[in-house]
C-alpha cells in the first residue's frame, strides 16, 4: 500500500512539474495530500474498517481529488501573483477566498455522493463501507488541510518574483 501511495504521489509530482515548469508548485499542490491520507487512515486505526483493496483504491482516489483542490488554489494564486503584481501572502489569501466555494462544493458533492456507500447494507456492503469511509473522512480532513495549511506553506515555499526554480 505504501508503494502504491508513493508511486501515485511521484507520478502526480512529475506530471505537475512538467506542466508548471517548476519544482516548487507541485510541492505546494501536494502538501495537503499526505496529511489527508493520515486522516483517512483514522478509521483504519480505530478499527472501523480494515485495510483491503477497496480502501487502497479509496486512498488513490483521495489523492487525485485532493490534488485538484491544491491545483485550484495554487494556479489561481500564481495567476494573481503575476497579473496583479502583489506579494505572495495577498495572492494566496485572495485565491483562497475566491476558490473557497468551489473547493467546498467539490468536497460536499463527494461526501454526499459517497454517503450511500457508507450506509449500505446487503451483499458486498463491507467493501463499499471501507471505500466510502476512507474517502469521506479523507475528504473532510484533506479539505481542512487544503484550506488552512496550504496558504501557510505557499507564503513560505513559493519563491519571490524573479526567482525561478
Amino acid at each position: 500500500m505504501i508503494f502504491a501511495f508513493l508511486f501515485a504521489l511521484i507520478a502526480i509530482y512529475l506530471v505537475l512539474s512538467v506542466q508548471y515548469n517548476s519544482f516548487t508548485d507541485p510541492v505546494l499542490i501536494l502538501v495537503s495530500v499526505p496529511l489527508s491520507v493520515f486522516g483517512a487512515l483514522i478509521p483504519l486505526a480505530l478499527g472501523v474498517t480494515t485495510l483491503n483493496i477497496y480502501t487502497e483504491i479509496g486512498l488513490i482516489t483521495l489523492i487525485g481529488l485532493l490534488s485538484k483542490h491544491g491545483i485550484l488554489m495554487v494556479e489561481f494564486a500564481n495567476e494573481i501573483l503575476h497579473r496583479d503584481n502583489v506579494d505572495r501572502r495577498t495572492a494566496i489569501e485572495t485565491a483562497a477566498a475566491i476558490r473557497f466555494r468551489p473547493i467546498i462544493m467539490t468536497t460536499a458533492a463527494m461526501v454526499v455522493g459517497l454517503a450511500p456507500l457508507v450506509i449500505a447494507t446487503g451483499a458486498g456492503a463491507n467493501s463499499r463501507f471501507g471505500l466510502g469511509t476512507v474517502i469521506v473522512v479523507g475528504m473532510i480532513v484533506g479539505t481542512s488541510m487544503t484550506l488552512f495549511v496550504l496558504p501557510s506553506v505557499y507564503t513560505v515555499v513559493k519563491p519571490r518574483r524573479g526567482k525561478t526554480i
